[in-house]
């Protein structure tokens, strides 16, 4: 079972890179998770062969224990400002993935172009943490240092790191990183 959790525009270019088309994957069970209803009505829509649950109390979730074989997560640590709140989610992917499973981020780290280098300093001192940032509409958002996505995965294995350029929700182009983790037998 594949269990997606992303924030929609991010995924489509992501999902499109990797060549990935998970509803062209009869064989693979899928499910999609995130804290947003509204992301949960729209995805339902869009994809209306996979099952979707909103989370009530973020990042717990409903899933059972080693349920799923893979978990994808669409940039969705951009999502999550705080240090220790991505450590409950990874926490939480951890008791859920089986062992021998995979977690597969596609996220973006610090980008050093002199957009963001000038967001992240007007923010730092704010957040406490160079590389959180506001959006124009007001969402709280973090491009994070390479090293901490290797903190953040202490208890998975790493199996493959890569750069590659997408477009930001706002059109932008950036820099990705793609992980592909494995959890321990």
């Amino acid at each position: 079972m594949v269990l997606v959790s992303f924030f929609e525009s991010e995924a489509k270019a992501h999902m499109a890179r990797v060549g990935l088309r998970l509803e062209e994957r009869p064989e693979f069970v899928q499910s999609g998770i995130d804290a947003s209803p509204a992301m949960i009505r729209r995805a339902r829509r869009l994809h209306p062969t996979m099952r979707f649950a909103a989370l009530d109390a973020p990042p717990a979730s409903p899933c059972p224990d080693a349920g799923f074989d893979a978990v994808l997560l669409f940039a969705v640590l951009t999502c999550i400002p705080g240090d220790e709140a991505q450590h409950r989610l990874i926490a939480e992917l951890n008791r859920i993935i089986k062992p021998g499973g995979i977690l597969y981020i596609s996220d973006l780290p610090l980008q050093d172009d002199e957009r963001n280098r000038s967001r992240y300093g007007r923010h730092a001192d704010h957040y406490g943490s160079y590389g959180v940032f506001e959006t124009g509409d007001g969402a709280v958002c973090r491009h994070h240092p390479r090293e901490w996505f290797s903190t953040l995965l202490t208890g998975f294995q790493n199996g493959d790191t890569r750069t590659i350029a997408v477009p930001t929700m706002n059109g932008h182009d950036a820099m990705g990183v793609q992980i592909l983790a494995r959890k321990p037998t």
